[in-house]
């Protein structure tokens, strides 16, 4: 293999190792795993979310307390990941969608932006630095199924807040047969 070619494997690399702690964070959010969560931190990072600036552990405790109270379920979507390498430090910015139902039965729909500082220590990369922008934010039309069509659609499990969330399980099996029909 060239220089070249070998550089811009590295490269690919690093860059996804930087996309992977970011979704690490986001699924820590989703299940309301504190260790996943955590992993996507440095120690020492400072969070600025608008209404709340602090450490990972402060963060995880006032998100934690806030999306227990308010939200019954909730999905952090990411794209659009633009990753400024220098050495070993990255400068990301990275879209979110922020989608909850909440604990009133209203569904809100947040977008914005991550822009983090990200830091490769020991080997891994990890959020140093981050301020989440909020650009707009809504509330969405509640979207009504028939009773029937609701028990179909959670037939293959329910999404669960915690490690008992299907996404966990190893291996992944399909215990129910589709009806005939």
């Amino acid at each position: 293999m060239d220089a070249a070619t070998e550089a811009r494997l590295l490269d690919l690399l690093e860059r996804q190792d930087i996309s992977d702690c970011l979704h690490r964070y986001a699924r820590g959010m989703d299940r309301f795993d504190k260790e996943l969560l955590l992993s996507a931190y440095h120690p020492d990072a400072v969070d600025d979310h608008g209404n709340f600036v602090g450490s990972p552990t402060e963060f995880w405790d006032h998100f934690h307390a806030a999306h227990t109270k308010y939200n019954s379920g909730h999905h952090h979507s990411l794209s659009n990941i633009s990753i400024d390498l220098q050495g070993d430090i990255a400068h990301v910015e990275t879209y979110y969608l922020f989608e909850s139902m909440n604990a009133d039965g209203s569904l809100t729909l947040h977008g914005g932006r991550y822009l983090d500082r990200f830091e490769k220590r020991v080997g891994q990369w990890k959020i140093a630095t981050r301020v989440c922008i909020l650009e707009w934010n809504g509330k969405l039309r509640e979207v009504q199924y028939q009773p029937a069509v609701t028990a179909a659609l959670a037939g293959s499990g329910v999404s669960q807040r915690d490690r008992t969330d299907r996404s966990y399980e190893r291996p992944l099996k399909v215990i129910r047969k589709l009806a005939a029909g």
